[in-house]
């Protein structure tokens, strides 16, 4: 990932964040201190940015990793440097998040608190789930094992995922079943970002 790419998956994570099209250097550092969720994302991506950069680079990878340690524990996100993320990530409220380093999480994607994408180790769900674009994940949602979520998927409040999830479908309940394709439209904003 070099210094530009950084720079634009800040930025369009910022822009999810604020309700003006305009994102600045200011504002990246505001919202450090207004949202939880993007100061964890902020230092997210800087861990892992600072990982494939030379040994030169480690003492200053090894005080962000530092800062990001203390922050999983103060705000309740665990999501390793190592998960794959697109750009537009959003944390809506913190709190008892646990995403499995080997998840792989698309563009301008909502995690609420208490959601789960965890790992199976056996049957043949056996693995970590994609997760595809513009998807919504609601609070206490838990999603187990190699499935695929399709793009503008919703998932809803406590919903425990085992099966793949066709997209623009909401899915509900234990275990998750579609109710509706309707999607996840009106619960994703501010995803029109051009970085």
């Amino acid at each position: 990932m070099s210094l530009k790419e950084l720079k634009k998956y800040w930025y369009s994570d910022l822009f999810r964040y604020e309700e003006t099209q305009h994102v600045n250097l200011k504002k990246l550092i505001l919202r450090q201190y207004l949202s939880p969720g993007f100061r964890y994302s902020f230092w997210l991506r800087l861990c892992k940015y600072l990982s494939g950069k030379n040994k030169l680079w480690s003492p200053l990878y090894f005080l962000a990793m530092l800062i990001l340690q203390r922050y999983k524990y103060k705000f309740g996100i665990d999501i390793s440097p190592k998960t794959v993320i697109g750009s537009g990530f959003y944390i809506g409220h913190f709190g008892g998040i646990v995403v499995n380093s080997m998840a792989v999480i698309g563009k301008n994607c909502n995690l609420s608190q208490g959601v789960t994408i965890g790992m199976a180790n056996r049957g043949k769900n056996k693995g970590v789930a994609v997760i595809g674009d513009n998807v919504y994940i609601g609070p206490g949602a838990k999603i187990v094992g190699a499935v695929k979520i399709g793009d503008n998927a919703a998932i809803g409040a406590n919903c425990v995922v085992t099966k793949d999830v066709p997209e623009h479908a909401v899915v509900v309940g234990v275990p998750g079943k579609v109710i509706s394709m309707s999607g996840s439209k009106g619960y994703i904003g501010n995803t029109n970002y051009i970085f």
